[in-house]
């Protein structure tokens, strides 16, 4: 997005814009991760369903099943270091060839990590299922271009996120023109597993250049033991709350297979394909206002509260405004997409949807939660999430298969989100969230 974006708006907004660069770097900031992610929605939705067409429910089931049990130990990737390692860069900006160079390291460690806790536990359980095997080794080896993902971080702590969105999209638009050519030549399913590998590797090759566009190089990284040991010591309730949103997010897909069947998978995926497209918006939101939430926490406590409502807010209405009509027109939708063969995916649609709520407000919370230092409780929160999944599954898969993963999926998404009025330390900050969609009419243009 050009840098003086802001001279084409009508002159009310444009006078009520000018002289804030802060806010206007937000905005600016904000329109380059709408054009990733609405790129992705378009280009990624469509040719996935047409993959899906393709393969039909059980093979786009056993894809499915595939990458999320790779990203059950995907965690292990990020170390709960992401939303860290933003924060110090925007706190000691003259340490950032040490912060970068050790996060690197670390991000590297973790994702060997991945790979072989992955491809250990699918050997213990489907050790004779080559393609199996295949198909969870490839998702696990993505997560090592993970480590390249710091540079990610630089962006989003300077509001420069232009340039991941540019790397990013490179890969996704190549890697597309691949996948649609693997349907047209009739490919088999192990080659749509290495495109996505094809993919992460060129994202990290691609945002390495946009590290050196900008006069940058990572020769210039170093590792710092002591910042390493410091990170770590922040991260590690995030990395776990990291293991429990992916058990909570991808365990259903698990249990769903051993308990039902690829097909049933294949239901529950396509459904979800449509519903998660959405979860990009608070990541987009929080990643572009979280500076600036940042500073005025220590400058001004009142300011810091007003935007954390604004921020609230608007998460409760984007996910209200998208789930609803959306859920109305499930079955049409399901359809168009994805043909007859997946219209079992109509009702499951309809119910899950209804997580996105929970979702954009707990990405939203998180904020506050990482701000506060009080990661320990992003940890407890989801691990309560994961219990009453994996209760529910239990109860539910058995009944209603897909269906049953998909209510599943919504209770406990609501129950961990609102689970932070159960903590002494964030019960009064509770208000604030279940308060959010009732808090009437803010101006959101307010200075942030």
């Amino acid at each position: 997005m050009n840098a003086n974006w802001h001279q084409y708006l009508p002159g009310y907004l444009r006078t009520r814009l000018e002289g804030r660069h802060a806010f206007q770097a937000i905005i600016g900031n904000m329109g380059w991760l709408f054009v990733d992610k609405f790129l992705r929605l378009g280009a990624g939705l469509f040719v996935g369903a047409w993959i899906a067409r393709y393969l039909g429910p059980d093979q786009f089931g056993l894809l499915n099943f595939s990458i999320a049990f790779a990203a059950l130990f995907g965690a292990f990737a990020t170390l709960g270091l992401d939303g860290i390692v933003v924060r110090e860069l925007v706190r000691n900006a003259e340490r950032q060839n040490e912060i970068m160079g050790s996060a690197f390291v670390l991000k590297l460690i973790g994702g060997a990590i991945t790979l072989l806790t992955g491809l250990l536990a699918i050997l213990l359980m489907h050790g004779r299922e080559t393609l199996m095997l295949w198909l969870v080794g490839l998702s696990a080896a993505a997560f090592f271009f993970q480590s390249v993902n710091v540079i990610d971080f630089y962006f989003q702590a300077k509001v420069q996120s232009k340039n991941t969105v540019i790397a990013a999209n490179g890969a996704f638009i190549l890697i597309t023109l691949v996948k649609i050519f693997l349907v047209l030549t009739t490919a088999s399913l192990i080659t749509f597993a290495w495109a996505a590998f094809g993919e992460a590797a060129l994202t990290a090759g691609f945002l390495i250049v946009a590290y050196r566009a900008n006069h940058h190089s990572m020769r210039d990284w170093r590792y710092d033991g002591l910042v390493a040991r410091e990170l770590l010591r922040n991260s590690w309730p995030l990395l776990f709350a990291g293991v429990a949103v992916l058990l909570y997010m991808r365990l259903d897909v698990v249990m769903l297979q051993q308990m039902a069947g690829d097909r049933e998978v294949g239901m529950y995926a396509a459904a979800t394909r449509i519903s998660e497209v959405w979860y990009f918006l608070p990541a987009v939101i929080a990643a572009s206002v979280s500076p600036s939430i940042i500073k005025s926490h220590g400058t001004d406590p009142g300011l810091y509260i007003r935007k954390l409502q604004r921020l609230y807010f608007l998460m409760a209405w984007s996910a209200i405004g998208l789930s609803l009509p959306i859920s109305l027109a499930s079955g049409w939708v399901v359809k168009l997409l994805y043909g007859v063969q997946f219209k079992e995916a109509g009702p499951v649609l309809a119910i899950h949807l209804w997580a996105s709520v929970a979702v954009f407000l707990g990405v939203a919370s998180s904020q506050h939660l990482l701000i506060e230092q009080q990661q320990k409780i992003s940890f407890y929160r989801t691990l309560i999430g994961v219990i009453c999944n994996i209760v529910l599954n239990l109860f539910l898969i058995p009944r209603l298969g897909a269906m049953g993963a998909a209510i599943a999926t919504v209770v406990s998404y609501f129950i961990a989100t609102f689970s932070i009025v159960l903590f002494k330390s964030t019960r009064a900050h509770s208000v604030h969230l279940f308060m959010a969609p009732f808090t009437g009419i803010i101006s959101l243009s307010q200075q942030w």
